[in-house]
């Protein structure tokens, strides 16, 4: 019985027109019903106020990935256009709440946080994998991280899109994913804190 809901489920899904681009050929994409899913909860959310779910919780959200889902990169750049609304709208909550320049002092904090952790030498920021455990590359980790300290120290242009679309390859030896992952995602707070 339970394979007979599923396969109804996936039929009723073939007939649906999608609401985005299908992965084509062999290409993978996200889960249509989970994408679906999850962006109606969000859309409800946003416009309920939007306590139940946060900017971080959208940038956390993660999805299968099947033959003739949802193309990978529209998908996250829909999740990007909600976690902005969403953290636009818990910066003006905090500013009323608190007052702007206490949401200014807490965006600084965080940046300077971030500034510190970068200010290691290159290929020492962060923890490493063991050398038969693969890891980051770290040469491109660093590129990254260059570019976050210029963002923060100099004011050079970087975007929240630019951050969360940072792919990195894979070598043994390299930077530990949670660590990285973790710089990027406070990286991205503080640019949409400061927007």
């Amino acid at each position: 019985m339970a394979s007979d809901d599923v396969l109804g489920t996936d039929a009723r899904e073939q007939q649906r027109p999608p609401a985005l681009s299908l992965a084509a050929g062999r290409a993978r994409g996200y889960h249509r019903s989970a994408v679906d899913t999850f962006l109606a909860a969000a859309r409800t959310a946003f416009e309920n106020g939007g306590g139940e779910l946060t900017a971080a919780d959208v940038r956390m959200a993660s999805f299968p990935l099947v033959k003739n889902g949802y193309v990978v990169s529209e998908v996250d750049a829909a999740l990007g256009r909600v976690e902005d609304a969403l953290a636009a709208r818990e910066r003006e909550r905090a500013v009323r709440a608190q007052g702007a320049g206490v949401w200014v002092e807490r965006a600084r904090d965080e940046a300077q946080e971030i500034l510190d952790h970068l200010a290691r030498p290159r290929r020492h920021r962060f923890a490493r994998t063991g050398f038969l455990t693969f890891g980051y590359r770290i040469d491109e980790v660093d590129h990254v991280a260059t570019r976050i300290v210029r963002y923060l120290r100099d004011g050079e242009p970087l975007t929240a899109d630019q951050v969360r679309a940072a792919a990195f390859r894979m070598q043994r030896g390299g930077y530990r994913e949670e660590q990285v992952d973790a710089l990027l995602d406070a990286t991205v707070d503080v640019i949409l804190a400061v927007r």
